[in-house]
């Protein structure tokens, strides 16, 4: 088996056009930051070592490329920034009005990068020890009511192979809450529908089994039985979903049929793929669901993660309590 980080281009760390430029003292001119190589070393050692998923690593890719605007604009490399220099940086952020939990993960990011100058031998300290961002305030996942998610996964011509692939893109894609990524980059050989259950590959190349439903394993079969040869033709595929011209459906693709599909249902708000991930916990939950069970399905390696959804066991305990206690 190939290396994972063989054959891949090496991705150049640029700074973002609106990083704001301070001028170095007097006439000097701005020294240029860490050259590529030593960031594209780090980005390697996250995907290989670390094992980080492709969208991990172009997020640490942009924050890295914030970091060396940064230094350029300050007259410094980037293993030089002082602790008060990186204070700086990370408050730079938020005034540009990055998200808190996009400057959470870029404090993530140097925290690991100088780490790994430390570990290399390239610097005797890590100026970013503890460094911390503004704790983010916690936000509610957007989710669809049940009625509009039946409403959304009606739009598919089923009649068409195209409209065959779509119901059964969305049928899986609720019934499982799989990520996206998850989704598209299903095999045919990961689905076993006598069992009920199909094997995703989701971050970290971890593995996971996750049931799916009758009504998703009935659209997949109809799918699998007369839409996919019709889009593959004599193609081969190892792919479950693939698109017009019989090749691997990408994410971006899929982004683009479901707006599509939002859209001729009348949905207001904007769905993402991530929102019908957050349907299917939030309905799960609200059923009487158990909070691990779903931990496992959703692929967190951390419960607190899926306590996102909480609230809507708040919800249903004052409902509850409401309900049964003698002087409410």
């Amino acid at each position: 088996m190939a290396h994972p980080a063989q054959g891949k281009q090496k991705r150049q760390i640029v700074p973002p056009r609106d990083t704001p430029v301070k001028r170095a003292p007097g006439n000097a001119t701005p020294a240029e930051p860490a050259g590529p190589a030593e960031f594209d070393e780090y980005l390697d050692h996250l995907r290989v070592e670390r094992r980080l998923a492709g969208n991990s690593v172009e997020g640490y890719a942009r924050d890295l490329g914030r970091l060396a605007g940064f230094a350029a604009a300050t007259g410094c490399r980037t293993p030089d920034l002082s602790r008060a220099q990186l204070e700086e940086f990370v408050r730079t952020l938020l005034s540009n009005g990055l998200a808190p939990r996009s400057v959470a993960r870029s404090v993530a990011c140097l925290r690991g990068y100088y780490r790994y100058l430390v570990r290399e031998g390239r610097l005797a300290a890590s100026p970013a020890d503890d460094l911390r961002a503004a704790r983010p305030w916690p936000a509610l996942p957007k989710y669809l009511s049940p009625g509009d998610v039946d409403r959304l996964l009606q739009q598919p011509d089923a009649s068409t192979p195209r409209g065959l692939r779509d119901r059964a893109l969305l049928e899986v894609l609720y019934a499982t809450g799989l990520r996206v990524s998850e989704l598209v980059g299903l095999r045919a050989a990961d689905v076993n529908l006598s069992a009920g259950y199909l094997t995703c590959t989701g971050k970290g190349s971890k593995q996971r089994l996750v049931p799916i439903g009758d009504e998703a394993a009935a659209w997949l079969r109809r799918y699998q039985r007369d839409g996919r040869p019709m889009l593959v033709r004599r193609r081969t595929s190892p792919r479950l979903f693939v698109n017009a011209r019989g090749g691997p459906l990408s994410r971006v693709g899929f982004w683009k049929v479901l707006k599509g599909y939002v859209r001729q249902a009348g949905l207001k708000r904007d769905v993402s793929p991530h929102v019908l991930r957050h349907s299917f916990a939030t309905h799960l939950l609200e059923r009487g669901a158990d909070l691990r069970a779903i931990q496992m399905m959703l692929g967190h390696a951390d419960l607190s993660t899926t306590q996102i959804y909480t609230h809507v066991l708040e919800s249903r305990m004052r409902s509850i309590y409401d309900r049964f206690h003698p002087r409410a």
